[in-house]
Order: C-alpha cells, then structure tokens, then sequence
C-alpha cells in the first residue's frame, strides 16, 4: 500500500525558464527555491514511502541535492511532468501502489491535499487517475476571468459528471456562466489544482500513447488519459483557510510570496 511522490521539475520552460529554481521569500524573509518548496510540501504529507525529484538539468540536481533531495536523473525527452514520473517510477522499481506527481510549480499544495486524493483513488477501483479541484467562489472566478481578459492563462478548470468523473479540463473559464458572484459565494466553477495520484498501470502506458488534438490545443497533459478512455476521477479538496496558487508566470512570483507572509508560512 506504498505511495510514491515525484516531484517533476524541468529547466527548460517556454513560458518561464529555470522556473524550479526561481527563489520565494518566505513570511520570515528567507528565500528558497521553489523546487525546495516543492519538495518540503511533499514530505509534509503523511504516509508517504518515498519522495523524489525528477529533472532533466544538472543545476536543479545540484540544488536539489544541496537541501537533501533524493534525485533522479530522467530524459530530455519526457514532454511533460506525468511522462517524467512515469520514467522515474520505473528508475525507482516501478513497485508502489500509488504514484503521485506533485508538480514543482505548486509549493503550497496542502498535505491534506494529497492524501484526499490517495483516499478517492483507492475509492474508487473504476478510476485509474486522480486529481484534486476546488470549487471557487466569485473572488477567484473573477480572477480567471481577468486573466483571460487580459490574454493571460490563469489557471485550469474542469467539469465533471455527478460521480466526480472528469468530462473535460480547460484553460477557458468552464463552464460557461452569465450570472454575477459576491466574492465569497459559491460558483459553479471549478478550480483545477495540478497534482495527480496514478494507479502504475495507466501512468506506465501513458508515453506509449501518442498525444492527441484536444491536448494540443489546451496543452493539459492530463487530456491523454481522457483521449486514451482512461476514467480520471475528481477529487473535490477544501482550503481550510489556506490560500493556494501554482506559479505559471514570473508575476505570480510576488503573489504567492504575498500569501506565505499572509499565511505565516516561513
């Protein structure tokens, strides 16, 4: 019943090179990388056997090793996070229960976070895939809309059938809505939190599948699985108060640093 986490972290980002090793300064001033970051959020998680970094680059290697990381060394080749961990957990005796990806772009995933999404996995024998979302109140719609207006990818969202089975993930605001929120009523937009927990089989077949349109376009690699008919279930996650963003864009930078220092985390 072992849970692998593999915390993928690429140098070579269109939007936002050497991203894994862009510094955060934390509510007490002191400054770590995000990869770090990363990584401490994901031994934070109880009931973990193992967690790893997985790069392509010798400088993330060097930083990760420095802050006492087990690395593993994966190919140049690997088009996104879900293809690195796929090789990683194959580098790493491809003997876990569970697989998750906590990508490197989201230092304050909640550990709450992951082991709701261990717990809905093994919930749920149908689904192969699973993946946390949160529903936003007007504030964040508000904020995604903003985004979009203004050209900018915010974040993703999803929608899903009664049962929580993904129909589809989206960089567009879905779905569609006219209606007006208060900032802190509930919507019926869903937030997409970019972390994955994998049952081996579907994780190890997914390289072999060749990408599809729908991935192409929205550039989400988690549409693979929908692509390929693999069930990928939603997991619905609370905040708990906390305040939560993955960093896409060098702006964000400021803004998660702003949360930390709200949040007192250090």
């Amino acid at each position: 019943m072992s849970v692998l986490v593999v915390i993928p972290a690429r140098y070579a980002s269109k939007r936002y090179p050497g991203k894994p090793l862009a510094q955060l300064a934390g509510a007490g001033g002191v400054a770590k990388s995000l990869v770090q970051r990363s990584w401490e959020a994901a031994c934070a998680v109880p009931g973990v056997a193992r967690v790893a970094v997985a790069t392509d680059d010798d400088r993330i290697r060097t930083a990760a090793e420095a802050f006492g990381a087990e690395v593993v060394m994966t190919s140049t080749d690997c088009a996104n996070g879900t293809e690195r961990c796929a090789e990683a957990h194959g580098i790493l005796g491809g003997d876990y229960e569970i697989v998750v990806n906590l990508q490197g772009d989201a230092p304050l995933t909640p550990p709450w976070f992951v082991e709701d999404l261990v717990s809905g996995l093994r919930a749920d024998p149908a689904a192969e895939v699973a993946t946390p979302v949160m529903r936003c109140d007007g504030a964040a719609l508000n904020g995604f809309l903003a985004d979009r207006a203004a050209g900018r990818v915010g974040g993703t969202t999803a929608v899903f059938t009664r049962e929580g089975h993904a129909l589809y993930f989206s960089k567009e605001v879905i779905p569609y809505t006219s209606q007006t929120f208060a900032a802190d009523a509930p919507t019926p937009v869903y937030h997409h939190v970019g972390v994955y927990a994998y049952r081996p089989a579907a994780l190890d077949a997914y390289p072999d599948w060749q990408p599809g349109p729908l991935e192409g376009l929205e550039g989400l690699e988690q549409l693979r699985f929908l692509e390929n008919g693999r069930r990928v279930v939603c997991i619905e996650v609370s905040a708990r108060g906390r305040q939560f963003w993955e960093l896409n864009n060098p702006g964000d930078v400021p803004k998660l640093e702003e949360m930390m220092r709200d949040m007192g985390l250090d």
